[in-house]
Order: structure tokens, then C-alpha cells, then sequence
């Protein structure tokens, strides 16, 4: 067997190193390879890029569904029958998945650029498929709230369009070296990558927001109705709930009414008062009891504020001064009559829905009579009241004709109109732009609940008269549309931003396929043979390998050998035979 220990020159590649390194284990330098991946690798790639895909769609989702958070803490409770804001580690979950993905995902586009092989370590696929499975589970538990994506691509559209193009922008020089390298070697491309982000410049046409229209167009603001008072500020449907929300300028009060034991209305969104009240301390043997079978006398003894200063469920406590929590502290539940008396010195609306009392309760059939006769007895003026119950409507009518008649259902305008129903009162999801025909025909429409500017804005320019939020104190400061902008202006943005993106797209791949096109390539012999010959350098930091050849490999050692002969040939030996020839030459001739 022949041994030869020559010295080869590598210079240290420190970035690469960390490239493959990190994201699949790979830190030695014979571990990698510019060879093509393999086909479960690219799998692995696309489960990869897949999954960045659906953490930005998730991130995303939950950024606008901040409209909704209490509802979702709300829809946690009546599962767990505890309180507790399950945002924060969904939330957190989100955060950090996506920044992880995003992270492998850029280090696997720098493999791509450097023409690396992907080898994504399993360290890193077994998270990738957690958070994959994280994300199913929770969409399905709170699958019906996915409609906010649609209706939040009406008010972020045009601007993630521009996003989008300057992504796609950015990746054409990754994309176009990939290319320019893929016609060098003579390998098929299928199709020109420049007209992949063709579809981006079209997706213009399939947006559509209410905001795009002609400023004269726009209708008036919708009125704010406030939603159990203002529960940011003060304990969800109570007296001093409303009080604060009379103070921002609201146009009307909203709450959930239930009937107690002994015929007295009263507010409260839950079926049972262990959320709202200190029921579980004063009474912990009927915590778990529906609500309506409580006497009026048991109820005012709770306490119904101090959960609010425990649970601090929208972090406003911390802002609340001494003499506030004092307040909060010491609230107890509402009757409806005490709202109604509160609307009607104050001259504003008053919207509610009635809650029919379970099988067995004394008022099981006569609760819409005894909350007819207690809304009758109040003195709040009839047109001042928003009337939302279905059941004995035509007795309601002929007893009360001034109600305000409102619907919680989607029906044909014939038969609200016969109904005499002049309002419909919808969840903001269940709304489409066909129900301008409900405009048309005399028939308003309040959409709850609508606590963030962007939804507020975007009900604005859809023409809505009114909407009901958890939030008046937010939409108090919302004096405009957010955006607004005509036809012509989004036509201007859309085109200009187009032709800005495909030019610089263009620009790249014509430079790329001009950079690639003046490469010279090697190879592995001419690699290995130049840097045997190579004099190494004091001045870059060098590693020294030893390389050992066997038998097998004698020719490529003679090739070296012969190389280096010929080097040592042209360098000394046919120069100094020229120098000995030349005075011979002269002297012959």
C-alpha cells in the first residue's frame, strides 16, 4: 500500500459552518455535500415551509381575533368552569413557534443560496410536527371564529398585498441564482420562476374592501351601544358599569336578562353566578345552580365586583385609582328595571336579551309577560326600548306598540316588515354586503360585539347604523375611517406597485444569469491539483489535512507527482539548457 501525506490549503468557513450546523447537526467539513437532497428531505422541507406558512396564517389570525379574546376566555369557562385568560400561553405558544420556524426556515434558504444539501436534524422535526399538531387542535376547539380572516383581509388587503410583493422581490435573487446555476449545468427547468409571483400582481382583482370607495359616500358614524356597560372599566353589568359607559357617549345599554325565583328580572350573561359573584364564599353550596332559581333577597347580598379586582380579566386594575376599586369592590348584581330607570333619566336606548327560565322555575311560561310589565313600570319611554324577544311578539306589540321591535335571526324583508321588526341584531360575522337591502327596506342593523378600530372602521364604510362593544372607551377616539382611499388612488397603488416589483424581479435574473454566465467552473482534479501546488499564506488562518491515499488512488498520485515535475521542468531545467545553448547558437551562425 502507497502513503503520501501532502499538505492541502482550506480556509476556515466559519458562517457555513454554523449554517449547517444548526439546522442539521452537520459541523464537520466532510459532513457536508453540494450533492442534490434527497427525496424525504424535501418532504421534510415542505413540512417545513408548509408549517411557516400556517404559523404566519395562525399568528395572524390570532392578531385580529383580539377583537374577540374574552369571548374565547368565556367559551373556556362554560368547558372548564374556570375562569382564566387562555390567550397569554396561546399567545405565547404562537410567538415562540413562529419565531423557531421562521428561523429554520431562513436557515433553510441560506443552504439553498450556498448550494447546500438540505438535512434538516430530527432535533428540529419532532417541534416542526408539535406545533403542526398544536395549531389543529386549537382551530378545531374555536373553528367558528375563522371567519375573521375574511373579514379582516377587507381592512389589511391592499397593505398585504405590498407585503407580499416585497417578500417575493427579496427572494428573486435566491430564486434567480438557483435558476442561472440550474442552465449552467444544464439541468431542466420546467418554468421560468420570473412568472411565479405573476399571481401577486393579479390578486388585486379579488380584493374587496368597503373602504375603497369615493369620500362622499361615506354614511355617518355608527352609534355605540354599550355592551354590559363598559366591563373594561367596571364589573360586566352593574350599575357602575353603565355609569362609565354613560360617560363615553354611548347611545344606548345592552345586558343578558334572567328571571329570579321570585319574578324579579335581573342581569347576568352566565347560567350560574360563580364567575360574577362571591357566590362560591357566601353560599358555596349553591354555586352550581342555575342562576334564575336564586330569590331576588339572596342576590342583592352578593357581592358582584370583587371577582373583577381578583381576576382583573382586561388588565385595567393596575389603572384604577383607590377610591375606583373601593367602587368596584363593593357592586352588586343589577335588576333590569335599574338599568331601564338609568337609560331613561339619561335619555339613551336600552337593548336587551331575555333568557327564558329553566323547566320547573315558577315563570317557566310567564316570563315575557312579567318582563313586559317590569319594562312598562319603569318609566322609560316605549321608543326608547329595544324589544329582541321572539316569543309572544304580536301580544308584545298590541300591549307596548312603541317598542323598537328588533331580530336576532336573518330573515326576507317581507316578513320582518310584517313582523313589524325595524332592527336586526346580528354577531358582526353573520353580516354580508348583500344585507344592504335590509337598508333599502327601512330595516337597521346592530352588529355585536366590536371592540377593535379596525372592525369599527371597516362597519363604517360598510354603511352599519350601529354597533354594540365591550369596548366604548376605544371606539370613543375613533373619529374616522382608519383608511380611506378612492378607486382610482388603490388603482394608482396597486398598478405602480406592480411594475416596481416585476422590474426589480426582472433586473435580478437578467444580473444573476450575467454573474453566473462569467463563472469559470472546476473540477474535483483541477480543485485538488491547484491547491497541492498552492503556497499557503501567513496572512489567512489555514487547516492542514492529511490525506492518505491507498492503492487505489496511485493514479491520482502519479498525476500529482507528474504535475509537480513539470512545474520543477518549465521553473529550472529548460532554462538553464536555453542559457547553456545560447552561445553555441551564436557561434555556429
Amino acid at each position: 500500500m502507497v502513503k503520501h501525506q501532502p499538505l492541502q490549503v482550506y480556509e476556515r468557513q466559519l458562517c457555513l459552518s454554523c449554517l449547517t450546523g444548526i439546522y442539521g447537526c452537520r459541523w464537520k467539513r466532510y459532513q457536508r455535500s453540494h450533492d442534490d437532497t434527497t427525496k424525504w428531505e424535501c418532504l421534510w422541507s415542505f413540512i417545513l415551509f408548509g408549517t411557516f406558512f400556517l404559523l404566519l396564517v395562525w399568528f395572524y389570525f390570532w392578531w385580529e381575533a383580539h377583537n374577540d379574546y374574552n369571548e374565547f376566555n368565556w367559551f373556556l369557562y362554560n368547558r372548564s368552569g374556570e375562569w382564566s385568560d387562555g390567550t397569554v400561553p396561546i399567545l405565547a405558544t404562537t410567538a415562540a413557534g413562529f419565531t423557531y420556524i421562521a428561523f429554520l426556515m431562513i436557515l433553510a434558504l441560506c443552504h439553498i443560496a450556498v448550494g447546500q444539501q438540505l438535512n434538516l436534524h430530527w432535533l428540529h422535526k419532532v417541534p416542526v410536527s408539535l406545533f403542526t399538531v398544536f395549531m389543529i387542535s386549537v382551530s378545531q376547539m374555536w373553528g367558528e371564529e375563522w371567519d375573521i380572516i375574511s373579514i379582516s383581509l377587507q381592512a389589511t388587503g391592499p397593505f398585504l398585498h405590498i407585503g407580499a410583493l416585497a417578500a417575493v422581490t427579496a427572494l428573486a435573487w435566491l430564486v434567480a441564482g438557483q435558476v442561472a446555476r440550474a442552465e449552467k449545468t444544464s439541468k431542466p427547468v420546467y418554468f421560468s420562476p420570473v412568472l411565479s409571483p405573476v399571481f401577486l400582481y393579479l390578486t388585486p382583482l379579488s380584493i374587496s374592501s368597503p373602504c375603497i370607495m369615493e369620500r362622499d359616500s361615506l354614511k355617518a358614524r355608527p352609534d355605540v351601544i354599550g355592551h354590559q356597560g363598559a366591563p373594561m372599566l367596571a364589573p360586566e353589568n352593574t350599575l357602575l358599569s353603565f355609569r362609565r359607559a354613560l360617560q363615553l357617549n354611548v347611545s344606548g345599554l345592552e345586558a343578558e336578562v334572567a328571571i329570579s325565583l321570585d319574578g324579579v328580572p335581573f342581569l347576568i350573561k352566565d347560567r350560574t353566578l360563580r364567575r360574577t359573584t362571591d357566590v362560591s364564599r357566601a353560599i358555596p353550596e349553591r354555586q352550581y345552580e342555575d342562576a334564575s332559581f336564586f330569590n331576588w333577597t339572596d342576590l342583592r347580598s352578593l357581592n358582584a365586583g370583587l371577582w373583577f379586582l381578583k381576576d382583573d380579566p382586561y388588565w385595567t386594575v393596575q389603572y384604577m385609582s383607590e377610591r375606583e376599586r373601593w367602587l368596584v369592590g363593593n357592586q352588586t348584581v343589577c335588576s333590569l328595571e335599574q338599568m331601564l330607570q338609568l337609560a331613561a333619566r339619561t335619555n339613551l336606548s336600552a337593548l336587551f336579551t331575555l333568557r327564558r327560565p329553566p323547566p320547573g322555575h315558577p315563570h317557566h311560561f310567564s316570563w315575557v309577560n312579567l318582563t313586559l310589565a317590569t319594562v312598562l313600570s319603569s318609566g322609560i319611554p316605549q321608543n326608547l326600548v329595544m324589544w329582541s324577544v321572539d316569543w309572544d311578539r304580536e301580544v308584545v306589540r298590541q300591549k307596548a306598540p312603541g317598542f323598537q321591535q328588533i331580530s336576532t335571526k336573518k330573515q326576507l324583508l317581507e316578513t320582518l316588515h310584517q313582523n313589524g321588526i325595524s332592527r336586526l341584531l346580528l354577531r358582526y360575522n353573520q353580516a354580508t354586503a348583500r344585507d344592504v337591502m335590509y337598508a333599502a327596506g327601512n330595516v337597521s342593523m346592530t352588529l355585536y360585539t366590536v371592540n377593535e378600530p379596525w372592525l369599527y372602521s371597516l362597519l363604517w364604510c360598510s354603511g352599519v347604523q350601529s354597533v354594540s362593544s365591550e369596548a366604548p372607551q376605544v371606539l370613543k377616539k375613533v373619529l374616522s375611517p382608519l383608511w380611506l382611499m378612492s378607486p382610482d388612488e388603490y388603482c394608482l397603488i396597486w398598478v405602480a406597485t406592480d411594475l416596481v416589483s416585476f422590474a426589480l424581479v426582472l433586473g435580478i435574473f437578467i444580473f444573476q444569469k450575467w454573474r453566473m454566465s462569467g463563472m469559470r467552473s472546476y473540477n474535483p482534479e483541477q480543485i485538488m491539483l491547484s491547491a497541492a501546488v498552492r503556497r499557503s499564506s501567513r496572512d489567512v488562518n489555514i487547516m492542514k489535512e492529511k490525506l492518505i491515499f491507498s492503492g487505489k488512488s496511485l493514479p491520482v498520485l502519479l498525476l500529482v507527482h507528474f504535475k509537480r515535475l513539470e512545474c520543477l521542468l518549465n521553473s529550472t531545467i529548460l532554462p538553464l539548457f536555453a542559457w547553456l545553448l545560447n552561445p553555441l547558437s551564436i557561434a555556429l551562425f
